[in-house]
């Protein structure tokens, strides 16, 4: 495993659409691992493709220590009810925003062995896994966030990096 290099805003790769993955290979595997440590390694809960240069359809998250999706081709299939909390990003740091998000969300997505699954993500879970599509379709959080600023000290417990 290794430590990538997190593309920061104003790359022209954060605002582009990914490509599906056609089948996954060891070489996907190996990508998923090194988004998983350079995720840790920056202290986040998530992070996409295009966050390391890679134009694919996969994610990393991990809204819980221990709970982590490998999320490869996913689909948001239904989004439901409506949750306004705070978010900060790998690509923007130091930086945080208020970001309205679905309180609900239906996902289908591959896992690391190409096995398609369907998952129920509610509050937090829900709020991490739209951020990290969002990347895919080229979108970052502060296109749809208000209040973009530098957070005071007391404000860093409640933020999250993806």
């Amino acid at each position: 495993m290794a430590i990538r290099n997190v593309v920061k805003e104003g790359d022209p790769i954060l605002r582009r659409v990914c490509k599906e993955i056609p089948e996954v290979s060891p070489r996907y595997r190996e990508m998923l691992d090194d988004m998983l440590e350079t995720m840790r390694y920056y202290n986040g809960v998530g992070i996409a493709g295009p966050q390391i240069g890679v134009m694919r359809r996969l994610f990393v998250a991990e809204p819980e220590p221990g709970k982590v999706y490998y999320m490869i081709n996913p689909k948001i299939t239904h989004t439901e009810g409506e949750q306004i909390d705070t978010e900060g990003c790998l690509s923007i740091p130091g930086y945080i925003g208020t970001v309205t998000r679905p309180s609900k969300i239906k996902m289908t997505a591959w896992d690391v062995n190409g096995e398609e699954h369907e998952y129920t993500f509610e509050g937090f879970y829900a709020r991490v896994m739209c951020h990290e599509y969002d990347h895919l379709e080229g979108r970052l959080y502060t296109d749809i966030a208000e209040n973009v600023h530098l957070p005071e000290d007391d404000e860093f417990e409640e933020e999250f990096d993806d």
